[in-house]
C-alpha cells in the first residue's frame, strides 16, 4: 500500500534508538523525509547515516526537550533542512530511570516526569501547529503507553503522565479538526527492546527458568507471563508500532483522529 508520505517531512522525537527509531525508519521507507533528534549525537547520527545509506532522506537535532530555548533551536533547525514541517510524532519521555512506588515516590519525581513527558510534547506541539495550520495539513502523533489506561502499582507518575497526554491527544484533536490536522495518540504495550531483553534475562537466571543466554524465545515464553498476561504469548516489536504511526501520519488516515490505539497483543480489556 503506497501511504502517500512522499515530499513529507517528519519530526520523531527521542528517535535515536528504541521505538523512536523504528518509526523513523519506518517514515524514511515511505519516502518521507525525517529529522532525527535525541539527545545523544552520536546515537542520533547512526540513525540518520543508516536512513540515507538505505536511499532515504534524514537530518539531526539534538536538544533536550525540557528546556524552550532548545526546542525552538530544534523546531528552527529541522525547518532550515527540510522546510516546514508536516508530522510530528512525539515519542521522547519514559521513566527517566526511576522505578517509584508509593512508599517511596516524591513529588519531585513527578514534576520532572511530567515535565519529560507532557510537557516537551507541549512545547513541540505548539513550535509546529502555527506552520500546519497555515498549510491546512497536519499529523501530531503522540505515543503514550498502556500504563495509561491500565496503571499498574508501581512508577505511578509515569502512568499519570501518559494518561495527561491521552487526554491532551482528545483535547488538541478537537481544536485543530477544522484546519486539517489529526492528532492520535498509540499505547503500546510490551514491546522488546534492550532493556526489557535484559531484565527479562535477569529475572529467567534469578528463578531457574532458562538460562541467561538462552535464546530469546526461550526467555520470552519463560518469563513474560511473570510480567504481563498477554494473549498473543509474546512481546511487541518496535516495527509493530512504527507501521501503525507511519498509517496515522498518512494522507490515508485523514478520518482517524482524537484515538487511542492500543498496540498490545490483546492484553488490554475490550471497552
Amino acid at each position: 500500500m503506497d501511504l502517500q508520505l512522499q515530499g513529507k517531512v517528519a519530526l520523531v522525537t527521542g528517535s535515536s534508538k528504541g521505538i523512536g527509531e523504528a518509526i523513523a525508519r519506518a517514515l524514511a521507507l515511505e519516502e518521507a523525509t525525517v529529522i532525527v533528534h535525541g539527545r545523544d549525537k552520536v546515537q542520533a547520527r547512526r540513525v540518520a547515516a543508516d536512513i540515507v545509506a538505505s536511499g532515504g532522506r534524514a537530518h539531526v537535532v539534538v536538544g533536550d526537550l525540557t528546556f524552550d530555548a532548545q526546542v525552538g533551536r530544534i523546531v528552527e533547525e529541522a525547518s532550515q533542512f527540510a522546510g516546514p514541517i508536516d508530522i510530528l510524532v512525539n515519542n521522547a519521555g519514559g521513566s527517566g530511570g526511576v522505578k517509584d512506588t508509593w512508599p517511596t515516590t516524591e513529588p519531585a519525581f513527578w514534576t520532572a516526569a511530567y515535565d519529560r513527558n507532557v510537557l516537551s510534547a507541549v512545547r513541540m506541539t505548539t513550535h509546529l501547529l502555527p506552520h500546519m495550520q497555515a498549510r491546512r495539513w497536519g499529523r501530531v502523533i503522540n505515543i503514550s503507553s498502556l500504563a495509561a489506561t491500565m496503571a499498574p502499582a508501581s512508577s505511578p507518575g509515569y502512568a499519570a503522565c501518559k494518561a495527561a497526554m491521552n487526554a491532551m491527544t482528545s483535547s488538541l484533536a478537537k481544536a485543530v479538526a477544522s484546519s486539517g490536522i489529526t492528532v492520535n495518540a498509540i499505547s503500546p504495550g510490551t514491546i522488546h527492546s534492550d532493556a526489557l531483553d535484559a531484565r527479562f534475562r535477569e529475572v529467567a537466571a534469578e528463578q531457574g527458568l532458562a538460562d541467561q543466554d538462552a535464546p530469546w524465545d526461550a526467555i520470552e515464553s519463560a518469563v513474560l507471563p511473570l510480567f504481563a498476561d498477554v494473549p498473543l504469548g509474546r512481546t511487541g516489536q518496535p516495527e509493530e508500532i512504527a507501521r501503525a504511526v507511519a498509517f496515522l501520519a498518512s494522507p490515508l488516515s485523514g478520518y482517524i483522529t482524537g484515538t487511542n490505539l492500543r498496540i498490545d497483543g490483546g492484553l488490554s480489556p475490550v471497552v
